[in-house]
């Protein structure tokens, strides 16, 4: 019974993880499409702290605690290929959030030199690396 409650709080705090990073580098690209407007950017950037710091961080977290707590309980998926890439997409998507928390600090100290063009295209970077997760975990393909 354990399990299940873990794995569920497991997939609500991904999806809320997911929707901060999907809508950050969103926030982004009008920043960056705004410079010349101070009081939209600084609105933005409030609005990016604040989703960076009271969604995103606490999700991650809890996705990495609850991904723990179900590796003790099923030790096995250790031993599985496809979780094995499973894990080191999930470095890359840990690199990725800590990206976003650099990239928001820069645009608050001016010295983000991303165009809108390039942060629309990594804002996709999530999205990839998640499909890639979901499908590994689903499928499990590369053995079971």
């Amino acid at each position: 019974m354990n399990y299940l409650w873990i794995k569920a709080f497991h997939i609500i705090s991904v999806i809320s993880w997911m929707a901060g990073l999907l809508y950050t580098f969103r926030l982004f690209v009008y920043n960056v499409e705004n410079l010349q407007d101070t009081g939209r950017c600084e609105l933005l950037q409030v609005m990016q702290r604040r989703l960076y710091r009271a969604i995103c961080v606490p999700a991650m977290f809890a996705t990495v605690i609850t991904g723990v707590l179900l590796i003790t309980i099923v030790p096995g998926y250790l031993n599985q290929p496809w979780f094995h890439i499973k894990g080191t997409l999930l470095v890359f998507l840990l690199g990725y959030h800590f990206y976003c928390n650099k990239v928001r600090i820069d645009l608050v100290h001016q010295r983000c030199k991303l165009s809108s063009k390039q942060c629309r295209m990594i804002n996709e970077i999530p999205t990839l690396l998640m499909i890639a997760i979901v499908i590994l975990v689903v499928v499990k393909p590369f053995g079971h």
